[in-house]
């Protein structure tokens, strides 16, 4: 091909990390990234050091030395859900993590969804959020066909919250509804008891495929306390449900094993010979992935430079081109812009991650120059606003959703958006009736989708960028991500007015000091809420990343989504025309 023929795909850049306003916002990230990940260390002690010398000695090991043992030396655990149950559960000491550790890892070479409970935590009680934890982890697993490791050591339900815990169909009983339906699927499953498994949680190693169990463990359906008080009968926990019992005479467990290193070591062993159903050549994958080389792939432009972006203060106005984003985490900084021209504060197009194939979707920051299209201005110059979603944003992302699906190319969608534009010219355009046709082609999408929140995610803009209720495979988050229907000062202009004025129908004139006190608390509030850390405690979002680990993050989703190979036949259903 002749020089001058040669495709030119690769994104430029005109960051200046020396700048002072990129100098300012790195330091500010910096600064909120050390705090989250000392927050994070943290959580990863669980109930602290003396719960960890009770584990010890009764000679078990920690939650994380377990996981050392398991994962491949040198290899990167993606933790999911380390922020469930933040500040939640105070009453009762807290739960830190939930109680349970979850995410994706590699035990024998192989990536594998990890399922561990944390005994330094209540004792590997289940809290609601554990329980709604460890369904995320199998709903994870469910739809990316990922093989699927339990190491138990639990006490069973949370008895003082047992109503939220028990009956619902997001609560304990459907984990082990989820066992029998994952090895329906053909889902590896194998679980190792180093621990307590009592009550109802002694279904989950049985309905999985294999049960290891080391000498020392329980798993009974009561323990000896509560078969005295039931039938009055007296045992002891060995005789009762101990692993020689259970590998001699119930037959229950498939392999006993003398402690937690001789455990851990047979998992590895039984892991490492686990067949795939994957294709058995790479032409027989559904989603394209070329050879791929860490070094040559590279992006061009330097992962760090991304602290320079963003200003992490609540409410501070971020404006930044976003293809600056898509150049650090895409390989060689390649991108085939969709409809470049069209609806520019919407940014479609096409890219290759770790050798993945991926379409990407992400929210203009820049104001843009466009055309009108539609309405009572059509023909005349306006100011796009950034991170607004205008009619022909909505609709070519609408389009190039379903141009993905069409060719079985996954999605990511990159967040920063303030919501759909509003007032005459937006809704004579038929801003309504685009934005449900990219809502719809994001519902009915059948292709793996990832998103991250980047800055704002407010509103039906959320949805639209296929937010938690659409079904996103992972959704991720940077630590200058903002969640909620509005941003805090939206939000706390309209509800202080509100307010106001129920106080002033009482017959009380508020001062502007108060106004300001009245503002200034709800903003507080909702800013707290709109955090990332108080979205991730609760589950709404699977981690809170650091920015320059982006591109690591989605290198291993995509090769999580890639585990499942099959692809149901796309069906927009029908769309506003």
């Amino acid at each position: 091909m002749a020089e001058g023929s040669k495709l030119q795909n690769v994104i430029g850049s005109s960051v200046d990390p020396q700048s002072p306003r990129a100098k300012a916002n790195r330091a500010a990230l910096l600064e909120v990234l050390a705090t989250i990940r000392s927050q994070e260390e943290t959580i990863r002690l669980g109930g602290g050091a003396r719960a960890a010398a009770a584990q010890h000695a009764k000679k078990r090991l920690t939650v994380r030395e377990r996981l050392k043992l398991l994962l491949d030396e040198g290899s990167q655990f993606l933790e999911l859900g380390l922020w469930a149950a933040y500040e939640m559960y105070t009453d009762y000491g807290g739960a830190p993590g939930a109680g349970v550790v979850t995410g994706l890892g590699r035990v024998s070479g192989r990536l594998s969804m990890i399922i561990a409970n944390d005994a330094t935590v209540k004792a590997g009680a289940f809290f609601p959020m554990t329980a709604k934890k460890v369904l995320r982890a199998q709903n994870i697993a469910l739809e990316n066909r990922i093989p699927t490791l339990y190491l138990v050591d639990s006490a069973g339900v949370f008895l003082p919250l047992q109503e939220d815990v028990f009956p619902d169909m997001d609560d304990f009983g459907r984990v082990f509804r989820n066992n029998a339906v994952m090895s329906s699927m053909g889902i590896p499953q194998i679980t190792a008891i180093m621990g307590m498994c009592v009550a109802g949680g002694a279904y989950l190693p049985v309905m999985t495929d294999t049960v290891l169990m080391t000498e020392g463990s329980g798993l009974f359906l009561a323990g000896p306390s509560l078969v005295q008080a039931a039938i009055g009968q007296k045992t002891d926990p060995e005789e009762l449900g101990g692993a020689s019992m259970h590998a001699e005479i119930s037959g229950t467990v498939d392999f006993k094993e003398p402690d937690d290193h001789h455990c851990l070591a047979r998992l590895r062993s039984l892991v490492d010979k686990l067949g795939s159903r994957k294709p058995a050549s790479a032409a027989e994958e559904r989603f394209s992935r070329t050879a791929y080389d860490a070094k040559r792939d590279a992006p061009k432009r330097a992962l760090e430079d991304v602290y320079g972006l963003l200003n992490p203060a609540p409410g501070a106005s971020n404006i930044y081109d976003m293809h600056e984003v898509i150049a650090r985490i895409v390989d060689r900084s390649e991108f085939d812009e969709y409809k470049e021209e069209f609806g520019r504060t919407v940014l479609c197009g096409y890219a290759r991650i770790g050798g993945h194939a991926v379409g990407i979707v992400a929210n203009q920051k820049t104001n843009q120059i466009q055309i009108v299209a539609m309405g009572p201005s059509a023909g005349a110059k306006r100011i796009e606003v950034g991170g607004v979603i205008y009619t022909e944003g909505a609709q070519k992302a609408a389009r190039f959703i379903m141009d993905c699906n069409q060719n079985l190319v996954p999605l990511i969608f990159l967040h920063d958006v303030n919501g759909f534009m509003v007032g005459k010219d937006a809704e004579w355009s038929g801003i309504i009736r685009a934005g449900a046709k990219m809502v719809s082609a994001v519902s009915t999408s059948i292709v793996p989708k990832i998103a991250v929140i980047i800055g704002g995610s407010f509103g039906a803009g959320h949805y639209a960028m296929c937010g938690k209720a659409y079904d996103p495979r992972f959704l991720f988050a940077w630590p200058t991500a903002r969640y909620a229907v509005m941003s805090g000062a939206s939000a706390a202009g309209t509800l202080a007015e509100v307010r106001a004025k129920q106080v002033e129908r009482g017959g009380k004139v508020l001062s502007e000091a108060e106004r300001t006190a009245l503002y200034d608390e709800i903003k507080s509030t909702y800013d707290a809420q709109a955090d990332p850390r108080y979205g991730a405690a609760r589950l709404w979002i699977d981690a809170i990343i650091d920015p320059a680990n982006t591109r690591e993050v989605l290198i291993t989703a995509l090769e999580a989504c890639a585990m499942n190979p099959e692809v149901p036949r796309f069906n927009p259903g029908v769309l506003q025309t």
